[in-house]
Order: C-alpha cells, then sequence, then structure tokens
C-alpha cells in the first residue's frame, strides 16, 4: 500500500523499458503535425511570426477542410508588428497616423481566420492565481457517478490567448503536461481542474471536435475505488487513470506525421492528405524550447506528445493500468514469497536460488506478455525487490550458523595471516595440505634503518608500541592492495603478491604498494622526529620471479610461503639501498610490466653470490618528480654506461644543483675512484 517516490521511479523504469524492447508501431493516421520548424523559419522569418501570416496558415489549412485545426500556441499578447501598435512606437506625423490606423490589425485577422475555420486554442495552467479573464470553453462536461473534481490534477491559475480568440474560437483546450519526479512524459492528462471548473486538454478538445459533439461523458470508479475510471467522446471510450490521465505507447520518431509549415504556405501539399485530419500547429525548432524527454530516451517537442496520444486513441493502441493490477501483484508477492522463502529456509543456496530465479522468470515472463500482447502494464520491478528481500532473509538466516563458524575462523586466523591467504584457504580447504607448486610473483621487502639505536635509547615498552604502529600500517598498505604477508622478521616486513591468488597485475600492486609503504614511513618518521624521537628511514626492494608457492613444514606445523631465487634477490635489493643511497630498489624484472612508472637507472648491480648482474632503478613517487633533473641524471648514466670521462662532470654539476641526491653522489664516487661502467659489485649482504 506504501508508494514512495523511489518505487514508482523503479516501476516507472520497468514500463519505460517494455516500451523500448517493443515501442508502438506508428501506422499512418488521420493526425498531422503543421511543423513551424527549423526550415519554416529560415525560409519565413523568425519566431514569433506576425499573426498575420498564421492567419494565412489556418486559412490554408481549412481550405482543405480538416476535421480540426489545433494550435500548441498561446497568444497572450498582443501581435506587435500590428501597424497600429508599431505607430505608438514610431514618430510619425498624425497624416501617417491616421494612414496606420486604416490598415488591417493583425490579432483582427488571426481571429478572423480562427472564427471562419475548426480551430483549437491552448491555455497553460499554472499554480499561481493570475486569470486575465475567465475561460472561454466550449464543451460540456457530464459526470456519470460520483464528481471525479476532486481527482484531477489541480491548478489555480492560468495563462490564456486574448479574449478576442477565444470568443471566436471552436475550442479551448489545456496545453499542460505533467511530468513524473524524473522529469519524463509518461501520462497525459485528458481533463484537469482549473479553481473549481474540469477543463479538457488540447488534444481531447481536438477529438471532440472531429467527431463532432459538445460534450465529455466521466464515469468515476464505484465506492471502492474512487476517482475517474473513463471519459467518452462521441464514439470513443477512452479508460483512464483515476487522476484523469492516459498513458502513453510511444512510437519511434517518424517524419510521416510532420507536415512543414512553409510547404503548406507554398502551396506544395496537396489537400486530400489534410482532408477529414486532425491538424496540430507547432514547433520542433529547438530555440523554441518546447522539448520533452520521453520513456524511449529521446527528446520530443511537446507538440508530437499530443499527436502521439491521438494516434493511439484513434488507433485502439493505449497502454492500460488495469484497476486489478495492485491485487494480482499482491497474489503474486504472496504465492512467491511464500515458495521462495520456505525453499530457502530448507534447502541448499544452489536449491533456493534456482527457486528464486525460475519464480522471478516467470513472473517477468507474465509481465511481458501482458505488455506485448495486450498492452497491459503489470508492475514486476517491486515485487521483485520484495522478494529479493525474502530470499536473502530466509537465506541469511538459514546460513547464520555455517556463516558465524567461518567468521570465527576467519577472524582468528587473520591476526596471523594474510586476509586473502584466509579468504583462499576457507574456499579452498583442500589446499590446507603441504606442498607447493611454481608461480611467477613480486615480492616486496622493507626494513628500517638505525632499528638497534632505537630500542637501545627508548624505554623497550614505547619503542615497541612504536613499532607495532609502524608494521600495523605498512601491512595494512600491503592488505589493501591484496598482498600476502609472507613474513616479519623484527622490523622488516615480507611482503608477496600472486599468491595463493593469482594476479595477472602482480607487478603493478607490488610497484604501488612500494610507494604508499614509503609515503607512510616518511610521514610517520616526520612526526615521531618533530616529537624528538629519532625514527629511521624505511628502505625498499621490489623484484619479480618464478618461485615455489606452497605450504612447507611438518605434520605438526607448516607456513604457507614462497622458495626461490627472486626471494632472496628482493632482499638483496632491500640491503643494497643502504650503499648506493636509495629508498626504493626495484629491478627490471618488474618494471617490464609498468613501463609508464617513473624511475631512475642505478645500474647493473652483482651482489654477492651471484654470477649474472641484474639491472636495477631507482622508484621515484609520481607526485613530485623532477624530471628536469631526471632528464640531466639519465645523461650523466648514459655517459657512465658509455664510459665516457664527461660522465664525472655531469654528476658534478647535478650535485652542485642538487647536493642530497645520494644516487648521483654514489656514481661520483666511483668515477672518482677509477670505476668505469654502470656496472655495480656489492661484497656485502
Amino acid at each position: 500500500m506504501w508508494d514512495p517516490a523511489p518505487l514508482q521511479l523503479l516501476r516507472n523504469n520497468t514500463f519505460d523499458h517494455f516500451q523500448r524492447l517493443k515501442p508502438r508501431t506508428y501506422k499512418d493516421s488521420p493526425v498531422k503535425i503543421i511543423d513551424i520548424d527549423d526550415g519554416s523559419l529560415k525560409r519565413l522569418g523568425q519566431w514569433p511570426w506576425p499573426r498575420t501570416q498564421l492567419a494565412k496558415l489556418i486559412s490554408t489549412l481549412q481550405a482543405a477542410n480538416p476535421a480540426a485545426i489545433a494550435l500548441d500556441i498561446i497568444f497572450a499578447e498582443k501581435d506587435r508588428t500590428s501597424p497600429q501598435i508599431m505607430s505608438e512606437l514610431w514618430k510619425l506625423s498624425s497624416n501617417e497616423r491616421q494612414l496606420l490606423s486604416h490598415l488591417p490589425d493583425h490579432d483582427q485577422a488571426l481571429a478572423n481566420a480562427i472564427r471562419d475555420s475548426r480551430s483549437i486554442l491552448g491555455f497553460a495552467l499554472s499554480q499561481r492565481i493570475t486569470a486575465p479573464h475567465p475561460l472561454s470553453l466550449r464543451a460540456r462536461f457530464v459526470e456519470i457517478g460520483n464528481s471525479t473534481l476532486p481527482y484531477l490534477h489541480r491548478f489555480t491559475g492560468s495563462i490564456q490567448s486574448l479574449a478576442m480568440l477565444e470568443e471566436v474560437a471552436a475550442g479551448n483546450g489545456a496545453l499542460t503536461f505533467i511530468s513524473d519526479s524524473d522529469g519524463v512524459i509518461r501520462k497525459v492528462p485528458v481533463a484537469l481542474r482549473y479553481q473549481d471548473q474540469i477543463v479538457p486538454s488540447l488534444f481531447m478538445e481536438s477529438l471532440r471536435l472531429a467527431q463532432s459533439t459538445d460534450n465529455y461523458m466521466l464515469r468515476s470508479h464505484d465506492e471502492a475505488a474512487m476517482g475517474l475510471a473513463e471519459i467518452r467522446v462521441g464514439r470513443l471510450r477512452i479508460p483512464t487513470t483515476e487522476k484523469g490521465e492516459i498513458w502513453l505507447y510511444y512510437s519511434k520518431p517518424n517524419d510521416t506525421r510532420y507536415i512543414p509549415a512553409w510547404r503548406v504556405l507554398e502551396g506544395q501539399i496537396d489537400a486530400q492528405q489534410l482532408k477529414n485530419n486532425i491538424l496540430l500547429i507547432g514547433t520542433s525548432a529547438p530555440g523554441v524550447m518546447d522539448l520533452r524527454f520521453s520513456p524511449l530516451g529521446n527528446i520530443i517537442p511537446g507538440i508530437e506528445i499530443h499527436a502521439q496520444a491521438l494516434e493511439q486513441i484513434l488507433g485502439n493502441t493505449q497502454l492500460i493500468r488495469p484497476a486489478w493490477h495492485a491485487s494480482l501483484e499482491v497474489l503474486f508477492l504472496i504465492i512467491g514469497g511464500l515458495l521462495v522463502g520456505g525453499i530457502a529456509l530448507h534447502h541448499n543456496i544452489l536449491i533456493s536460488t534456482t527457486a528464486f530465479v525460475v519464480t522471478l522468470i516467470s513472473f517477468w515472463s507474465i509481465s511481458w506478455h501482458a505488455f506485448s500482447e495486450y498492452r497491459l502494464l503489470i508492475d514486476s520491478m517491486v515485487p521483485t525487490i520484495m522478494l529479493l528481500l525474502i530470499f536473502l532473509y530466509s537465506s541469511i538466516f538459514r546460513h547464520v550458523h555455517s556463516e558465524r563458524n567461518q567468521r570465527w575462523i576467519k577472524d582468528a586466523f587473520s591476526r596471523y595471516i594474510s586476509p586473502n591467504l584466509v579468504e583462499y584457504l576457507v574456499s579452498h580447504p583442500q589446499e590446507l595440505e603441504l606442498g607447493g607448486h611454481r608461480q611467477t610473483c613480486s615480492f616486496v621487502f622493507t626494513d628500517l634503518t638505525d632499528y638497534t639505536a632505537l630500542m637501545e635509547n627508548l624505554d623497550p615498552n614505547k619503542a615497541v608500541c612504536l613499532l607495532n604502529e609502524y608494521l600495523e600500517n605498512m601491512i595494512a598498505i600491503a592488505f589493501s592492495h591484496q598482498g600476502t604477508l609472507d613474513r616479519i622478521v623484527g622490523d622488516s616486513v615480507a611482503i608477496m603478491f600472486s599468491a595463493p591468488i593469482k594476479q595477472n597485475d602482480h607487478q603493478r600492486r607490488a610497484i604501488q604498494c612500494a610507494l604508499d609503504m614509503q609515503n607512510f614511513a616518511n610521514q610517520f618518521s616526520l612526526s615521531l622526529v618533530n616529537k624528538g624521537i629519532a625514527f629511521g628511514q624505511t628502505r625498499i626492494g621490489v623484484h619479480s620471479g618464478e618461485v615455489i608457492v606452497g605450504n612447507f613444514g611438518g605434520k605438526t606445523i607448516f607456513d604457507y610461503r614462497a622458495l626461490g631465487d627472486p626471494v632472496n634477490t628482493a632482499s638483496r635489493l632491500e640491503s643494497a639501498n643502504k650503499y648506493i643511497g636509495t629508498l626504493i630498489c626495484v629491478s627490471e624484472t618488474t618494471l617490464k610490466a609498468c613501463p609508464e612508472v617513473p624511475v631512475r637507472p642505478i645500474g647493473h648491480l652483482l651482489v654477492k653470490g651471484k654470477s649474472i648482474p641484474l639491472l636495477v632503478f631507482e622508484l621515484l613517487n609520481p607526485e613530485n618528480v623532477d624530471q628536469t633533473a631526471v632528464s640531466q641524471y639519465e645523461l650523466a648514466y648514459q655517459l657512465m654506461r658509455n664510459k665516457q670521462p664527461e660522465a664525472t662532470a655531469k654528476f658534478e654539476q647535478i650535485l652542485a644543483k642538487h647536493p642530497d641526491d645520494k644516487l648521483a653522489d654514489f656514481h661520483l664516487q666511483r668515477l672518482l675512484k677509477g670505476e668505469r661502467g654502470d656496472l655495480i659489485k656489492l661484497d656485502q649482504k
């Protein structure tokens, strides 16, 4: 019974998708739009046209003997191009004014054309109390049953055409549209409430005139469901909502319903094309701003909405939201809820999900069949949401015990190993056995400088608290990148990527993890230094390669980790920072997958125990890269690599500008000692 705006929006979007899947098929009908389009404005002048031009257009159309002519235009003020009004603006002699006074008045010319034709004028309703003069209505409303006035959309003010025009028109109808909360026009009113009287819409007045009748008959619902049920005009019976609206069944844009006004005025249209047609005069020119949103996802002129309403009424292709829709939807909800809830409470998730999906498919099929075959709007979205809530509640209720057990396991083990490893082991319990497999992974090793001095100079409890805070944040950063904690040794942390869960972008994750760790470590150290606590810097090594990953140990206890040369190499790269003067040392193997990452080449590093050197780089923070300095360094590095003697001077120039560049100083000292090239041998671990 509760129908808030979000549910209405969901329901309307469902009906919109139905229309997009199967829009109304356009068939040539006796409804044409006489379009004041861009072409007409280019040929006949900018809008608004002199009313003599519109009078000529109406007279030309009337000569074709149409069923009705409806104008989607409000003539609220006098024509400023009339000779009498222009004479008030110009500086003229009395003779000239006298001469102009005898020229035809433009508004009178339009009034004469309207009087001599089957023309209908329009007015706009508003909530502001304005009444230039009483509405001139030609139609009468006969109500059958209870009064429908309280249920119609109510307005207190109006914008009308000049009284001299309304008095001679064959009809007068409202141009007002009422959009939904998202601005889409899905329903149009056949009748509205203006103050304390019922007024027709423009397209209904067109129907009335075409049916050659003076009356509308309004039939209300019975006592159980108040409001309007249908409106009759001539031989037509039109079902409506309780608020006096009809649902629009849109067709795709079709140029056949449009006739440019300039072609009518230039006599290029055969009168037989217009005979006995309802002709709607309006504009599709974007500059006039009479544009509306349709459920098909496009923007259409307001005049086309009147035309589409007339087409579906005359073609008997209306959409209907039947009065019994609520009963059907509630019945489905009760039956489907009992079925879905009962199965979810007593069967496993696969069976209950299958029952839930089959139930939804059944109801959506019924809704789609009702729409596509009978043009009935049966809501399937709101019951779907309710069934989903029932299904979720029942499933949670049944599985709460197993979920609680799994949660306990995960909470307990997450304090010792990585959360992603816990998730993996919970999902793959068969992996809890000894053994391993080959996998290409990336590794991040970190170490804290001056850790021993920190422990000696601080109270042990305080030192441990600081270290725990540091390690907790470093590990949290690793977990945020879905890294696996390999081990913690004192103040050092080893992180592994692409195990146990394979990650195609493990190199990129490792590099970003290293950058985030370094940023945190710098800020953490700076905050402690400002408090008088000498907390060291963090050095990081990053490397990738194929290792053996799995559980190692014995039957009593085992450990999940990676074994292989890449693990040792990553550790050696971390240690190399101490001698080279860098903070993050990353191998070429890792960088190949991330060529866009800002780095500086360090050289071919040959660590102790290795016979093949490894090309390594210094990883730079992308947020504060000095590209000029990097370019100068790379030039000096290339000279050094090519064993050019100019390299020494280049590094001296770099240090003159950047005395804190430890990597440049490292290479300069090598060159001053007589070393050449970029091969760096480290004899210490």
